[in-house]
């Protein structure tokens, strides 16, 4: 003889396990610990090192609560900023035909961009692409260079990725 289970039964049973899964992804996505504001999408965290058992850097930036929509989020805070409006001329040229798709002077322009010293970001393999910013005088690419990111970021480098600043949109 079987038992038939009454229908009121299985939707409890199924919202009770909707329920705990909610929780579970809610805990997943909010605790991610270093998680850090993303220029495009990610939401920030509350999260300190704290949940990963290690106490934070003295010089971690502290946590900021959500920035409000429209308005530019540094991908990585411990970076330094630059304003889009003080970068040289040639970066601003190069940031224009970013915006525009091309076409570029360099055929090595839009090509991924490996991040192999870790100076910005970590991410994805294919996440960062490289872009020639022209320097006067130079017979060659020079050292200057515009690193975007997928999400929308922005870094200038003038001395061919040894340091790194993120441009600010806004100014």
């Amino acid at each position: 003889m079987t038992r038939r289970k009454s229908p009121l039964v299985v939707a409890v049973l199924i919202l009770t396990v909707v329920a705990l899964l909610a929780g579970v992804g809610y805990l997943l996505t909010n605790n991610k610990g270093s998680s850090k504001p993303k220029a495009a999408a990610t939401a920030t965290t509350g999260a300190t090192a704290t949940a990963t058992g290690a106490a934070p850097k003295p010089s971690a930036p502290r946590s900021t609560p959500p920035a409000p929509a429209g308005t530019w989020v540094p991908a990585d805070p411990a970076l330094a900023d630059v304003c889009r409006t003080k970068l040289p001329s040639q970066a601003q040229d190069t940031l224009g035909l970013i915006a525009k798709g091309g076409p570029y002077p360099y055929n090595r322009d839009g090509i991924v961009f490996e991040n192999r010293e870790s100076r910005l970001p970590k991410k994805a393999d294919g996440y960062y692409h490289e872009f020639t910013v022209v320097t006067p005088g130079s017979n060659d690419r020079g050292t200057r260079r515009v690193v975007t990111g997928t999400a929308g970021e922005q870094y200038w480098s003038p001395d061919h990725y040894t340091t790194f600043q993120e441009i600010d949109p806004r100014c």
